[in-house]
């Protein structure tokens, strides 16, 4: 177990936690939500003493060991992969060493093989025989082949990093465990891997996450962050949105019934406070008017942006056609004779583990890279915009965020495109800001910005969802359910895929191309799906 008891967190002379008490117990899964900023990193960090409480403690059972999904990418980077994942068990990680040196002497003495026993036993108790095949297992289930599990992580990708330092806190069942987080940057074959690690996992978790569908396929409990405050609900994500709503609607109608009384009283008091055959009646309604107190409803802290993508003409019949498409990066061939064609009423999800194809194609289809075989069309009658996964190029500039954007609008007006920043969360003084020192969040939101603007009847994002909040998740996938134009997108977000894709184009590691005209649920559940991953286990075992 572990509780926050009267916490209180400054930053300055500003309270980000005032007087939180919570509980997080034994064998449930907890998430955190609450808005950007609100500090849900934060109060993970004060749970796991990387940041000390202004006033009150953090309690954990005593014996119990904590672990904590790490954020630095480049920490580890002299260690194996394995070697990492079973640093995650910091004492079993001591004995091993510790036993390495022992066994290592030339001068063995009857002290350092008293040591050595001493450590075997304790080695044993910790299931150190079975360290390298549990990490392994956890490698192995997050995507990372067995070929790597020998390599320094220098030698690794961001993403492979990622998916490292989540094995490597989830190794060696710890007692309570800490994801910030933990789906960022993970393919969707890694996150149903996850989701049912955490459904199965018997300890305390407590997750933070953007992903609506993961919270709901893993939470037990939502501990809502809000004005400093922290509200434990039980159930899922969807459960205390529902819960939430359903307080706010019977406060307020509860207001209204008491304002209603309230105005009967003052009527009568009114009418009849100076008749004398009605004075005891009206001081008696004044008793009972002074004793009504309306609920205090604070509207929440959360921002919701409104994104409404509206193409300037109708696209036709001949949107995009695809022909024996093939490129290679790195020496890796990503496409390999890619064909396709997209029709008017299409909302294509590209999904698959290999995020370079998915981004690749992405680009060609942009005309910012070219194919090293066949080729692409555009109808007549299309527009195209495109949100870049890495958008750092974008923003290295000097420009303010209203110059940027005018510099992508039809109509150089500022109210004109001020209207669009306001719709996007960005008001006031925000217009002024610098490109360069925006957050990813906010890098985000004038990508989408632009995309508005432009008036396009045809969308390529490239995981699109990636540093927004749920409130800003949630308005994304709303505005491209409503678009009535073409859409071709990736996304790490399972509900986003599912509410909006009509079609799902899956890149294989081999470059090639499955297409389906189907929801994401159905695709995921077809027997094609199933016989290969079946092939794909089968695969993964034979090589351990």
């Amino acid at each position: 177990m572990i509780s926050a008891n009267n916490v209180t967190y400054r930053v300055g002379k500003k309270a980000l936690f005032e007087d939180v008490n919570i509980k997080f117990t034994e064998g449930n899964c907890y998430g955190l939500i609450g808005a950007n900023g609100a500090g849900k990193s934060t109060f993970l960090k004060l749970l796991s003493g990387q940041l000390e409480t202004t006033n009150g403690d953090i309690f954990i059972t005593p014996g119990q060991r904590l672990s904590v999904l790490e954020q630095d990418h480049f920490k580890y980077d002299e260690n194996t992969v394995l070697d990492l994942v079973i640093m995650g068990s910091e004492r079993l990680y001591q004995i091993m060493k510790e036993k390495e040196a022992i066994y290592a002497k030339e001068d063995f003495t009857d002290e350092d093989g008293i040591r050595a026993s001493e450590l075997e036993a304790e080695f044993a108790e910790l299931d150190g025989w079975e360290a390298e095949s549990n990490a392994a297992s956890l490698l192995n289930g997050l995507g990372i082949d067995t070929s790597l599990h020998y390599v320094q992580m220098k030698e690794l990708n961001g993403n492979e990093k990622v998916k490292i330092l989540l094995a490597k806190a989830l190794f060696g069942n710890p007692d309570i465990l800490l994801l910030d987080e933990p789906t960022n940057h993970l393919d969707l074959d890694a996150i149903a891997w996850l989701e049912n690690f955490l459904i199965e996992f018997e300890n305390t978790v407590i997750v933070v996450s953007h992903d609506r569908y993961f919270l709901n396929k893993v939470c037990t409990h939502i501990a809502d962050i809000d004005y400093g405050k922290i509200q434990l609900y039980a159930g899922n994500y969807d459960f205390w949105y529902e819960s939430s709503q359903l307080l706010i609607r019977q406060m307020k109608e509860a207001n209204k019934k008491k304002e209603e009384k309230i105005k009967e009283l003052q009527e009568f008091i009114s009418r009849f406070s100076a008749n004398a055959s009605k004075s005891k009646q009206a001081t008696a309604r004044k008793r009972a008017l002074e004793k009504i107190e309306l609920d205090e409803i604070r509207p929440s802290s959360r921002k919701y942006p409104y994104i409404d993508f509206r193409p300037d003409r109708e696209i036709g019949n001949e949107v995009l056609s695809v022909s024996h498409l093939s490129k290679t990066v790195n020496g890796e061939k990503v496409l390999n004779d890619i064909s396709f064609i997209v029709g008017h009423d299409d909302k294509i999800a590209f999904v698959g583990s290999n995020e370079q194809a998915k981004t690749t194609l992405f680009q060609i289809l942009a005309g910012e890279l070219e194919p090293d075989e066949g080729t692409y069309k555009w109808g007549v009658t299309t527009s195209q915009t495109y949100f870049p996964k890495d958008n750092t190029a974008e923003f290295d500039n000097d420009l303010t965020i209203a110059d940027w954007l005018t510099g992508y609008s039809p109509v150089k007006d500022v109210t004109y495109v001020r209207g669009f920043l306001g719709r996007m969360l960005f008001a006031g003084e925000d217009g002024v800001k610098k490109v360069r020192v925006l957050s990813g969040g906010e890098k985000v939101r004038c990508l989408l910005s632009k995309m508005m603007i432009s008036g396009a009847n045809c969308l390529i994002l490239d995981e699109p969802t990636n540093h927004l909040d749920m409130e800003s998740i949630t308005a994304l996938n709303n505005g491209l359910i409503k678009f009535g134009g073409v859409e071709l997108f990736s996304c790490h977000d399972h509900q986003f895929v599912q509410t909006t894709a009509n079609r799902i184009m899956e890149i294989l590691p081999d470059g090639t191309l499955i297409d389906k005209i189907t929801t994401y649920d159905e695709y995921l559940a077809s027997d094609e799906m199933a016989r290969k991953r079946t092939v794909y286990t089968k695969t993964t075992e034979d090589e351990d």
